[in-house]
């Protein structure tokens, strides 16, 4: 073969190379984040500084793949649809401003090495996945703790487990999904932690 018909050759293999099946485009999704709208009482926010802490979980909700699960518990991720941020990482800092908007409390920060604060709020992230079977569900569960940070002692807890239906079939509806019950297992905890606050104002 003579160079002409080898360059000619090697440019019509690379060719054929490239246009045997691209890779699939990687698609992020995040959480909606809360209003900010503010609806303190009268009586004006309570002198409290709250500092919201990471949540704990396994590794698969530390990394940024959406998982899936079936009926039998089997688990696995999906390669191409990814968070922006980890589950616990973007649970936190749902948390966070939904809390800091809610303009019940002085100051609500997140925890960070030189933070300073009255109570301390961390939890567990135990599900943030899809469950595939006879129907479609989005299933998110988590446990979260006050702690009182000049006692130590966890001072309120607070238990969300619940399936949002998918309306529909696709990973996109599926994160619709997820975010709708993420956003409702929030707005559960801060109902239920400001109720506890009413109960022990002196605290």
């Amino acid at each position: 073969m003579n160079t002409r018909c080898l360059a000619v050759f090697l440019a019509v293999s690379v060719a054929g190379l490239c246009s045997c099946g691209a890779v699939p485009a990687t698609k992020y999704y995040q959480l909606k984040p809360p209003a900010e709208v503010t609806s303190a009482s009268a009586s004006g926010p309570l002198p409290i500084t709250l500092l919201v802490g990471p949540l704990k979980a396994s590794h698969l909700y530390r990394e940024d793949r959406l998982v899936y699960a079936t009926d039998s518990e089997a688990m696995g991720t999906y390669q191409v649809h990814r968070w922006a941020q980890p589950p616990t990482e973007m649970l936190q800092e749902l948390l966070w401003r939904s809390l800091r908007a809610s303009g019940r409390y002085s100051a609500v920060n997140v925890l960070t090495s030189g933070s300073r604060g009255d109570f301390l709020l961390e939890g567990n992230l135990y599900d943030f996945k899809e469950i595939s079977g006879s129907t479609l569900a989005a299933r998110v569960s988590l446990g979260l703790e006050l702690h009182d940070m000049k006692t130590g002692a966890i001072v309120w807890t607070h238990a969300y487990a619940h399936d949002e239906p998918v309306n529909g079939k696709t990973v996109s509806e599926v994160v619709a999904a997820l975010d709708q019950n993420a956003q409702r297992g929030v707005s559960e905890a801060e109902t239920s932690l400001n109720e506890y606050f009413v109960a022990h104002p002196n605290r």
